[in-house]
């Protein structure tokens, strides 16, 4: 049943970089100039596939595994110049903190809006409506979420007087009426981050690069989709968590993960015949050529932790309904390219799931190096079925894993590589290109070759992470020819 569709319809090679992470001057990437000359740096490179985090707005800790909508995109992404090419903002200055670019952007943003309203054409604004009329499932409830966050001073929607909490009739049309440039002002920033993608997308794919997106397969408890449509939720009447996702003791941490989602109440799900969900995966595939469902493991059963509970250690599996989700994805979309993120603690049931829709699944060469030669993330152990990594947005650099094994461990680890010339990160990187699997991603970060200080996401942190950015300089002149080299030699490339 599976769908590979034209992205893994041949051997392909990709990068992982969030947008966060371009260079630029204001506190994070966006999708403007930097994002066209990755665009560059790939075609040039043989590469055709990048990979992405997920894009939505986050909290204030930036994870993209957190967001406020499960629609929306991040408005910090907006390229503030295409505005200004418009006519619709002023010349902004350069801020010297994230913080000060967070604001920065933002007061940009109500700029422009202003300067739309002045100024845009009949078209123009016929497009912009045209967009909130066709969005409007999600979009409502998320511009007025939004509105209503901000007038709260950004606190979640329990914490809010309960008759906007409970999205009393009467309360949400006083709060439209009071709040309804806020609210426009939302619209409209979510119209310029799907016209920006788009016109990214459109790009890339002109140039035979697909764009590869990743969809949490939780919820933010503090997010507009749970606010609107808590019944899908494990909260109780007042918004309250009474059950939160996780997982066990694991690779990552000694005690697990706790990340606070709200579980699904799968049979609601069901018998509204998995709509909220159908509506989820279709904007997905309006910004993606590919699409990786995280902790696909998941789908089959979940670690239940109760709400209370400080670390994930005393929680328990609770099967899921994800055969009949997937089954009604596959009905609805005429094509459905999705890629299973089948790392941790994977079931028989969980092995059959995915093979049942004949969903690729993901190999990791940083998992690889123990247990001996029948350790499945050995590149002799891989199928075609599968997509390679060097190592994940989770994972410590490859340089930096590499710099923390023992030196039996390195030696283990050259011999199997056949004791390669090249510094590390390089002889991994080569691995990952020549293994079998249809498609081979690495992170930026061992494209370059950098260390730990460079790593995206510890997990079990809260501190610290998302915030990596690389510089213009650090693409080197032989970069693009070293990798164009590989991908030609692995197959890997468009030709």
């Amino acid at each position: 049943m599976g769908d590979r569709g034209s992205v893994l319809g041949r051997r392909r090679a990709g990068i992982l970089l969030h947008p966060s992470s371009l260079p630029g001057p204001l506190g994070n990437g966006d999708l403007g100039e930097q994002a066209y000359r990755f665009l560059d740096f790939l075609s040039q490179s043989a590469i055709s596939v990048w990979q992405t985090l997920p894009l939505g707005p986050t909290h204030q800790d930036g994870s993209p595994y957190q967001c406020l909508s499960v629609h929306a995109g991040n408005p910090l992404f907006i390229d503030l110049s295409w505005l200004h090419d418009h006519g619709w903002l002023d010349e902004w200055s350069v801020a010297q903190s994230a913080n000060e670019a967070s604001a920065l952007r933002r007061a940009a943003l109500r700029q422009a809006y202003g300067g739309f309203l002045g100024s845009a054409s009949e078209q123009q604004h016929a497009e912009l409506q045209g967009f909130a009329r066709a969005e409007a499932d999600w979009l409502d409830d998320y511009a007025l979420y939004t509105a209503l966050r901000a007038q709260h001073g950004e606190r979640g929607w329990t914490d809010w007087p309960e008759a906007l909490r409970d999205r009393e009739p009467q309360a949400l049309e006083q709060a439209r009426g009071r709040l309804a440039r806020d609210i426009d002002q939302v619209r409209f920033e979510q119209f310029v981050f799907f016209r920006q993608w788009q016109a990214l997308k459109a790009t890339a794919n002109g140039r035979g690069i697909a764009l590869f997106g990743d969809l949490p397969l939780f919820t933010a408890h503090d997010s507009a989709d749970v606010w609107a449509h808590r019944e899908y939720f494990s909260v109780d009447s007042q918004g309250t968590l009474e059950t939160v996702a996780g997982v066990p003791p694991d690779y990552f941490s000694a005690t697990g993960q706790l990340w606070g989602n709200p579980l699904y109440r799968w049979e609601a799900l069901q018998a509204d015949g998995f709509r909220w969900w159908i509506q989820r995966m279709r904007t997905q595939l309006k910004l993606f050529d590919l699409v990786r469902i995280d902790h696909f493991r998941g789908l089959q059963a979940c670690w239940e932790v109760p709400a209370s509970h400080l670390t994930a250690e005393r929680g328990h599996w609770v099967e899921a309904q994800g055969e009949a989700l997937l089954e009604a994805l596959y009905r609805t979309f005429e094509s459905l390219p999705i890629v299973a993120e089948d790392l941790g603690i994977i079931t028989p049931q969980v092995v059959a799931l995915r093979k049942r829709f004949g969903i690729p699944g993901m190999k990791v060469l940083q998992f690889a190096f123990d247990g001996g030669a029948e350790n499945p993330y050995l590149p002799h152990n891989h199928s075609t079925d599968y997509v390679v990594y060097t190592g994940t947005h989770d994972n410590d650099t490859t340089r930096g894993w590499y710099g923390g094994l023992n030196e039996g461990q390195k030696a283990y680890v050259m011999d199997y590589l056949g004791g390669p010339a090249d510094p590390m990160p390089w002889p991994i990187v080569r691995a990952a290109l020549a293994s079998v699997a249809v498609l081979a991603i690495a992170p930026m970060q061992d494209i370059l070759g950098l260390g730990s200080e460079q790593r995206m996401n510890t997990p079990g942190t809260t501190s610290g992470n998302w915030g990596w950015r690389y510089a213009v300089g650090q693409i080197t002149d032989e970069l693009s020819p070293q990798l164009r080299q590989l991908s030609t030699l692995y197959g890997r490339d468009s030709g």
